[in-house]
């Protein structure tokens, strides 16, 4: 059975948003339509089979003027929380005649009657009560564009309403949404006109409407019907006795009311956070380079408004999760490190400690462990700017932030996205819910077994990588990033393997250097006193091959070094290893 919400606009000439659930609350299909015909040819492949249609916009209306029953009824538990319906009479010419719901509804072949138990028909909903009963707001949200209403006003409550949809994932029944949702998340965030918010409010109000229609079905005891079906009707969701209106002098004495405060400044902020994202991105992936520590990828992002907003809105035996959203949310930054072997990540999170300032420190597999059983596995550090990098213009959007770094493997991390998309936005009926948990367990336990054996791959393959592999000749004069590595390998029998990409560079510095053969870089390596070397570094880290290599040539070739071409980017960073080297405080 799919459940189809159509926000329908009253003209023609503004769009009317589309959105359909399946019947375990997944979010199949949303869009905007302009004519009845693009309405009609969107909406057929969802109502073939049973269905319940259900439009924001009046259906029958016999009355001449003022009010219908529905109305007024409506407006009697409703008006006090800012959620009144306006009249609908056949004195407004939209209305005159057929209502174009009720047109369209005959187009669809659907069954107007709410009392109906046909499989396919249709009913009027109404937005602004159902948000008020559902969420239990103090008044409705102002996302509609009206005079006084700054574009970032709206945005703001339009992202809380996002996110309180959400939300409903883990609500009965449930709403499960899809990329296509991300897609409208992101087009508000990016939207720089009121009419660009429009268009994807449009598309919210039709998910809300889908969501209305699985609500009255399947609460039916929790549902009320205002009218009838010879007066006319509206369906909401019943309001929760004991539910009050916020006061207009005190807007911010609810949770709900500070919640959405919050989110308006979080959404306000929201540009300067995905650029203080990448920033932490940059440091995080700095930090790795210049210490050789092998990797996969680093990642990151800004929590979007929407999942801000969900966060925020999460309530624990009645009461804020987090009372202070923005202060107490400390994930709103994050950083992804995803690394080959387990042994990394430990080589990354006392890496980060050493040279940031780390503020809490969470192994999310120790914990698992700790309770006798397998699942989710990954490091959780939360940083902030040392005091060096506080001064340095690179970093700026981080001063005073705090960033979450998450840090596991790839098989970890394909565990955790796989198990995350199947049991959470996925559907998984009750009955089956034991055994997926036995298979994810199950799954859990054979990766961690994946990853030791993996890390014993590696560990056997350096040890014996102290030959030189035959290569067929080509025109590059670098020293090939294979047969570099294979030579580091016996050099640096104790370092840990780079990232393949940084044998590359560094083979490019060594043709700035006039090195292109591996007896003349055995040869530029001769003088160097590995031991002393590394006394005067002081690593307090695994450094990687191609880091090991990086010093030893700064040692080797000193200010010539730092002035290449290829080390333009870095050339503070490594002038202060060179004063390190030689000695210097």
């Amino acid at each position: 059975m799919h459940f189809v919400g159509v926000d329908l606009a009253w003209g023609q000439r503004k769009p009317t948003g589309l959105a359909v659930l399946d019947d375990g609350g997944q979010l199949v299909h949303v869009s905007a339509a302009g004519t009845d015909e693009e309405i009609v040819a969107a909406l057929a492949p969802y109502v073939e089979g049973d269905c319940l249609v259900a439009i924001d916009a009046p259906l029958i209306v016999p009355n001449a003027t003022g009010n219908r029953p529905a109305e007024a009824e409506l407006n009697r538990d409703f008006a006090r929380f800012d959620a009144g319906a306006h009249p609908a009479n056949t004195g407004k010419p939209e209305l005159a005649g057929t209502p174009r719901g009720a047109r369209l509804c005959s187009m669809l072949g659907l069954d107007m009657n709410p009392r109906s138990g046909r499989q396919r028909r249709a009913i009027e909903v109404y937005p602004h009560p159902a948000t008020v009963a559902l969420f239990e707001l103090g008044r409705t949200l102002k996302y509609k564009n009206k005079t006084g209403r700054s574009l970032e006003a709206l945005r703001g409550e339009l992202l809380v309403l996002m996110g309180l949809l959400e939300g409903l994932a883990d609500a009965d029944p449930r709403l499960a949404v899809n990329g296509a949702w991300k897609g409208l998340v992101t087009q508000v965030e990016d939207a720089t006109r009121k009419s660009e918010l429009r268009v994807v409010e449009d598309q919210v109000d039709a998910v809300l409407c889908a969501y209305i229609g699985l609500f009255a079905l399947r609460k039916p005891e929790l549902t009320t019907t205002y009218g009838d079906f010879s007066g006319g009707y509206i369906v909401t969701p019943t309001l929760p006795a004991g539910l009050t209106p916020t006061p207009r002098e005190r807007r911010a004495a609810s949770a709900a009311d500070r919640v959405r405060e919050a989110v308006r400044d979080y959404a306000a902020q929201h540009a300067t956070l995905r650029e203080a994202a990448d920033q932490a991105v940059a440091l995080v992936q700095t930090i790795l380079d210049d210490a050789g520590i092998n990797y996969l990828s680093v990642t990151g992002r800004a929590k979007s408004v929407a999942s801000f907003a969900t966060k925020a809105a999460r309530t624990v035996d009645g009461v804020l999760a987090f009372p202070d959203p923005l202060r107490d949310i400390t994930d709103v930054i994050g950083v992804r490190v995803i690394t080959y072997v387990h042994s990394d990540v430990a080589a990354v999170a006392e890496l980060l400690r050493d040279q940031v300032v780390l503020h809490d420190d969470r192994d999310m597999g120790r914990e698992t462990a700790s309770q006798g059983r397998f699942g989710y596995a990954s490091r959780h550090l939360l940083i902030g700017l040392d005091a060096v990098r506080e001064s340095q213009p690179a970093y700026e959007l981080l001063r005073g932030r705090s960033a979450q770094v998450q840090i596991r493997t790839v098989l970890q991390h394909a565990w955790a996205e796989f198990e995350h998309d199947i049991r959470y936005k996925g559907t998984i009926p009750d009955e089956h819910v034991p055994d997926f948990d036995r298979r994810f367990t199950l799954a859990a336990g054979l990766l961690e077994l994946a990853d030791r054996e993996f890390s014993t791959i590696r560990d056997r393959l350096q040890q014996g990588m102290t030959s030189t592999p035959a290569e067929p000749e080509d025109d590059d004069p670098r020293i090939s990033p294979r047969e570099l590595a294979a030579f580091l390998a016996g050099q640096y029998a104790d370092a840990g393997w780079s990232r393949t990409d940084h044998y590359a560079w560094i083979s490019g510095l060594l043709l700035e250097l006039g090195i292109t053969s591996l007896e003349e870089l055995g040869e530029a390596l001769r003088s160097i006193d590995t031991a002393a070397l590394n006394e005067r570094m002081g690593y307090r880290y695994p450094p990687g091959a191609v880091r090991r290599l990086d010093d030893a040539l700064l040692a080797a070739y000193g200010e010539r070094y730092v002035a290449l071409h290829g080390n333009s980017h870095r050339e503070p960073l490594l002038r202060t290893r060179l004063h390190k080297l030689e000695g210097e405080s």
